[in-house]
C-alpha cells in the first residue's frame, strides 16, 4: 500500500503529524508492505531567508492577529506535542524559508546512502526545538552529513535548478489534487487525510484502506446465532 504526505518543516502540526503517524504505522500489521513517501510543501512560499522577528511577531503580522492569540495557539501547540514526547520552543524558533531544506531533503531520497527520514526528523527538530536557522548552508550541511548525505552533494543540492524543481513539482502535485494545509496524508492514491488526526483515526484509516486493497477471497460466513451448529455433509461423509 502507497502512502503519500505532504509537509514542511516550517510546520508544527507537521512535526506532530508524522510523529504520530509513524508511531501508528509501526504497530501496524502490515506495515512492511506499506511504502510511504514524503512530499514538499512551503506554507510561506514569499519568506526571505531570515526574519528578523521572532515566530510569534511573525504570525502575528502574517495573520493580523493579538500576540495573546498567538501566544494561546502555540500553548495548544505544545499541549498536543507532548501527547507525542515533543517539547517544542516557539520562543527560539528562527523564522527561516524551508526551501533550501526541501531541496537538500529531494537530494537525501534519491541517494541510497542516506536516511531521509532522520533528516526530515533532525531538520523539524532543528527549527523547533534547537533554534537553529534551517535556511542557512551550514546547518543543512551538518544535518545531511549526519543523516549520510555527503557533504558535495548537499551544497551542490542547496542551490540545486534540478532538485528545486523536484520541490516545485510536489507542490504543484498538492494543488492539483487539493492540498491547501499541512500535513496531509494520502492513502492508496486514493484517501485524503488533513491533518495531525488522533492516532485512532490514522489506525482506523489504516486498517480500512488496507482491506480495501486486499480483498479477501471466497465468501465470509454470516454472523446468526445457533446457525455455526446446522449439520452438512463434506468430503468424509455425512
Amino acid at each position: 500500500m502507497k502512502i503519500d504526505i505532504w509537509s514542511d518543516i516550517a510546520c508544527p502540526w507537521c512535526h506532530i503529524g508524522l510523529t504520530r503517524f509513524e508511531r501508528v504505522l509501526a504497530d501496524f500489521e502490515h506495515a512492511d508492505e506499506v511504502e510511504v513517501t514524503v512530499h514538499s510543501f512551503q506554507l510561506d512560499p514569499t519568506l526571505p531567508e531570515q526574519y528578523d522577528g521572532t515566530e510569534l511577531q511573525y504570525l502575528s503580522e502574517r495573520k493580523g492577529l493579538p500576540a495573546a492569540q498567538v501566544e494561546q495557539m502555540f500553548a495548544h501547540v505544545n499541549e498536543a506535542a507532548a501527547t507525542e514526547g515533543l517539547h517544542l520552543n516557539f520562543d527560539t524558533v528562527k523564522v527561516a524559508n524551508s526551501r533550501k531544506a526541501h531541496r537538500v531533503l529531494h537530494a537525501a531520497r534519491s541517494d541510497r546512502a542516506a536516511d531521509a527520514h532522520a533528516l526530515e526528523t533532525s531538520l523539524l527538530r532543528a527549527h523547533f526545538v534547537d533554534g537553529e536557522r534551517i535556511s542557512d548552508p551550514e546547518v543543512l550541511v551538518r544535518l545531511a552529513t549526519e543523516a549520510g548525505l555527503d557533504e558535495t552533494t548537499t551544497r551542490a543540492a542547496i542551490d540545486s535548478p534540478e532538485h528545486d524543481a523536484l520541490v516545485q513539482q510536489d507542490i504543484d502535485t498538492a494543488a492539483m489534487i487539493g492540498v491547501t494545509g499541512v500535513p496531509f496524508f494520502v492513502l492508496h492514491e486514493k484517501y485524503g487525510i488533513s491533518g495531525a488526526q488522533p492516532a485512532e483515526v490514522f489506525e482506523q484509516a489504516l486498517a480500512q484502506v488496507w482491506d480495501e486493497a486486499h480483498p479477501t477471497t471466497g465468501l465470509r460466513p454470516i454472523s446468526i446465532a445457533g446457525s455455526e451448529n446446522a449439520e452438512a455433509c463434506g468430503p468424509d461423509g455425512c
